[in-house]
């Protein structure tokens, strides 16, 4: 009987012998990358990354406050005006606001008011719906004051900007009164809403002789007369205007 010849271990056999040993080599290698890649702990977000990571804060640029930051919470249509812008408008203004009464009429974060306040202005009314935003604004106003120390300078009402005007108007008709009471009016309404075609005629009743109104808007503004554009400048897709009543020509 003839007896079967053995296998042959040839090369070939031993390089299929060799891939079969680094497969397994692989394998193995594969299962501890798996295993330390779930003990490792997932990276950290960088600073300002994800869901409102750093974007609901406003620094106030200078002033007794100078650097301190307030905070205001997700409300549709709520865009603080940005550092560079309120640099420049402050500039226009003088940069002290000693003496001066301002109206923030659609306050929102604060930052145009908070930061008239940090410049010494006489007094600021910031007016507000939004029931959360009011709450941001009252909270910043007791870490700012620390209590009491602004008790006299700020009023944070709750009403519509429109009615306030309104309201304010028909005060001043009954005590006969020649001008309003605001030096500066603060008017950075909710963006892209058209809200100035109602508001040139009220605003002329609450602001005082000589008084400014601030204004934003997602486009240039070209009010009616009486009105007039005294300083204007653009950033990004915000257009700012620092508008006042012309005075009256002398014959």
């Amino acid at each position: 009987m003839k007896r079967a010849a053995p296998p042959a271990r040839g090369v070939g056999g031993r390089a299929a012998g060799t891939r079969a040993t680094e497969a397994r080599a692989a394998g193995t290698r594969a299962t501890e990358t798996r295993a330390a890649g779930a003990r490792a702990p997932a990276p950290r977000a960088a600073a300002g990354e994800g869901k409102g990571a750093g974007s609901n804060k406003v620094r106030i640029i200078a002033g007794q406050w100078r650097s301190r930051v307030i905070t205001f919470p997700d409300v549709p249509g709520l865009r603080p005006t940005a550092d560079r812008v309120r640099g420049t408008l402050f500039n226009w203004l003088g940069q002290d606001l000693t003496g001066m009464r301002c109206l923030d009429l659609f306050a929102g974060s604060g930052a145009l008011g908070f930061e008239a306040l940090s410049r010494n202005a006489k007094h600021v009314t910031m007016i507000e719906r939004d029931a959360r935003a009011r709450a941001a604004l009252s909270q910043s106003a007791d870490i700012l004051g620390a209590g009491s120390r602004l008790d006299s300078r700020l009023d944070i009402i709750g009403a519509d900007a429109l009615q306030f005007l309104l309201q304010c108007n028909g005060r001043h008709k009954t005590e006969n009164q020649r001008s309003g009471s605001f030096d500066v009016v603060f008017c950075d309404p909710p963006f892209q809403q058209e809200w100035f075609a109602e508001l040139w005629a009220p605003l002329a009743g609450v602001l005082a002789e000589g008084g400014v109104v601030y204004a934003e808007s997602a486009a240039e503004l070209h009010p009616p007369a009486p009105w007039q554009v005294h300083k204007s400048g653009r950033a990004g897709a915000v257009h700012y205007h620092l508008i006042n009543i012309a005075a009256p020509e002398t014959e």
